[in-house]
């Protein structure tokens, strides 16, 4: 079973979720895609180890590790002409504000309805514009790995970067015991 594009959109999608329920129509509704497709992602980012089997959330240091040394020659981007759509790569948050912007034209996934004019760049799927729209931080994250997908040597880098700060270990918020606990144990050492 080989993994798609749509795959990656669909676990990055799990990743912004974080630790939330989710079900196969609601996920399928959220990215414009059906519940069978959503169903044949999960199956296969679960077959590739992307996915947990039992909990059906991200493996995060597998993923990271896709997207930083893979995902350019699994899946690069195509190019075309200047056209309308979403900006990703450099010219969206988070990039946008750590790289200093150039004069010519963004990369962009064309969409009809965007407001920016630039070269086109594909997207991991085509539902990814109206997604991204959705859920902000799914907006970054495809950004950062359309960055590393099809970025110059800095922009990759600084992608790998938040790529990793993104998927790093998830804090849940602490309760009143684990407030304590911790600081007992400050006290312990001291």
């Amino acid at each position: 079973m080989s993994l798609k594009e749509l795959d990656i959109v669909v676990i990055l999608k799990l990743v912004a979720i974080g630790e939330r329920r989710w079900s196969y129509p609601v996920l399928a509704e959220e990215l414009f895609l059906s519940p069978s497709g959503v169903h044949g992602s999960v199956k296969r980012a679960v077959e590739c180890k992307l996915l947990d089997r039992e909990k059906k959330k991200p493996r995060r240091t597998a993923l990271e590790e896709f997207l930083i040394h893979g995902i350019k020659y699994v899946f690069p981007p195509k190019r075309g002409s200047l056209t309308r759509g979403m900006p990703t790569g450099y010219a969206t948050p988070p990039l946008n504000t750590l790289i200093v912007q150039s004069t010519e034209h963004p990369p962009v996934w064309p969409y009809a309805k965007g407001t920016i004019r630039g070269y086109a760049f594909s997207p991991l799927h085509e539902s990814v514009p109206l997604s991204a729209q959705r859920d902000a931080f799914l907006y970054e994250l495809l950004a950062l790995v359309d960055a590393i997908r099809g970025g110059r040597a800095r922009e990759v880098s600084i992608a790998v970067q938040e790529i990793r700060t993104r998927l790093g270990p998830r804090k849940k918020p602490g309760s009143f015991a684990e407030m304590a606990r911790q600081i007992l144990k400050g006290h312990e050492n001291s």
